[in-house]
């Protein structure tokens, strides 16, 4: 039985040995490693302007057919390393491509880093066993080595999560792997060659600088301080179930006055107030798609667009409200017989008094942390989804210009009118709302920062309106 791979592809990044498996790679017959083929700066090698035939001009126009190329060769396994860095373009091409083997190479990413840097300092990127290592230190830079970690997990997660929607694997590979010859034999059994009885690691390379980070770095004590800031189990993280939203682009609405002004609402926030203001200033229109969007802010070179936020309890009160009042009575009875909210019958819901109002509010609170949480079966309704999680869904579409809290809505959005050419922004309509007095009980104040942390956090939002 073979794999049915015909072609690989090594993700690895810079001193991650990458050049030693290449060469594993490279002494075994019908196979091939075409080196870094989408490096921008080089064409598989250094000091290489083409690559099978294609020139660097060539593949800068277009990459697909230098990718087409490397990997459609019959009878022949051929591929290639990439980098986090290298050519964005045919990223998806090789993700998809299931025939492509996805081979993954990681090392202990401050041992890269400093050998990185080393290695730029020196100049001395291989090493056989002929030769010296020049010996060199370097200067530990905190701010870059994180900068560096945070592309390098960040392109490994996308990698690992487009294998898992796809239903595929990869073979994965350690820097210490890569001298043992067992590990190099299943790696080549798993890509097909099970004719290979055992495959030896190439030797005619040697670890440069095989000494401890303290003989290496300059400022060792200062680069372990900053290293015990970090949190490589981010136990600080916020879990996030809430599911991902659309960018809601029929609820947008635009104004004609000045360059244009587009509002992007949030639901369960002041949309009606805000709508009914944009209507005052001039001819307004709705509905749209995002062809017809996109047309709109063709037309209206120097538009804005906004989004107005709230203060989370306040609009959990609104969803609350929303529930007693326009929500279908299905949705109240679910509340009543499964999400412990008891609600009285709909009949009564209007009659109620601030302590049994407050009572139920808790109850909902606490309802809508599982829900935002996934832990009820129930939909995250978008009148009370996270603003974050709202903001999001409109950024993959368009991100707004200004995010304007609602306790300041005048002030900025006078400032937001004025970027768009409205000389005299009109106030009429944009009044505060009134809120229940025992929307301030600190039991309640804690109830919803626990369904809305992410909001507090993500917009700086104080526990109190």
């Amino acid at each position: 039985m073979t794999s049915g791979f015909r072609s690989f592809v090594i993700f690895a990044e810079m001193r991650t040995g990458s050049n030693l498996l290449e060469a594993t790679l490279n002494r075994i017959r019908k196979v091939t490693c075409f080196g870094e083929a989408f490096n921008p700066y080089m064409m598989g090698w250094p000091d290489k302007d083409e690559l099978q035939g294609i020139s660097r001009e060539e593949r800068e126009a277009d990459p697909m057919p230098l990718l087409h190329k490397l990997l459609d060769k019959p009878g022949h396994l051929s591929g290639f390393r990439y980098f986090h860095d290298h050519d964005p373009r045919v990223l998806d091409a090789i993700l998809d491509d299931r025939g492509c083997a996805k081979v993954v190479l990681t090392r202990n990413p401050l041992d890269s880093y400093v050998s990185t840097r080393l290695a730029w300092q020196t100049n001395q990127w291989k090493l056989n066993e002929t030769e010296s290592p020049i010996p060199a230190r370097i200067t530990y830079d905190g701010p870059e080595f994180r900068q560096m970690l945070a592309d390098v997990e960040q392109f490994q997660l996308r990698v690992m999560q487009r294998l898992q929607g796809t239903g595929q694997s990869a073979f994965w590979l350690g820097y210490e792997d890569l001298r043992d010859a067992g590990v190099m034999t299943g790696l080549l059994h798993w890509l097909g060659r099970t004719d290979l009885e055992r495959v030896q690691p190439a030797r005619d390379q040697v670890p440069q600088n095989p000494r401890e980070l303290a003989e290496k770095v300059e400022n060792f004590d200062e680069m372990q301080a900053d290293l015990a800031r970090l949190d490589p189990f981010e136990m600080r993280r916020i879990p996030n179930f809430e599911p991902r939203r659309g960018p809601a682009v029929p609820s947008f609405e635009a104004s004609e006055a000045g360059a244009g002004l587009l509002h992007m609402p949030v639901p369960g926030g002041p949309t009606e107030m805000v709508q009914g203001w944009l209507r005052s200033l001039g001819r307004a229109s709705g509905d749209f798609t995002q062809t017809s969007l996109r047309q709109w802010k063709r037309r209206h070179p120097g538009h804005r667009s906004f989004s107005v936020l709230r203060h989370p309890l306040h609009r959990a009160w609104d969803a609350f409200l929303h529930l007693l009042a326009v929500a279908g009575p299905d949705l109240r009875q679910l509340m009543r017989e499964v999400y412990r909210v008891n609600l009285p019958a709909d009949d009564m819901l209007t009659q109620m008094q601030d302590d049994l109002a407050a009572t139920l509010f808790a109850e909902f609170l606490d309802f809508m942390r599982r829900n935002l949480n996934g832990q009820t079966t129930l939909p995250v309704h978008p009148h009370w989804a996270s603003q974050s999680e709202v903001i999001a869904g409109f950024a993959r579409f368009a991100l707004p210009d200004m995010l304007i809290r609602e306790d300041r809505l005048i002030e900025e959005m006078g400032f937001l009118c004025a970027g768009a050419g409205i000389d005299e922004m009109r106030s009429d309509g944009l009044a505060a709302e009134s809120w229940p007095d025992f929307l301030s009980d600190p039991h309640l104040v804690a109830a919803s920062k626990a369904a809305y942390l992410r909001d507090h956090i993500a917009f700086g939002f104080p526990d109190r309106p």
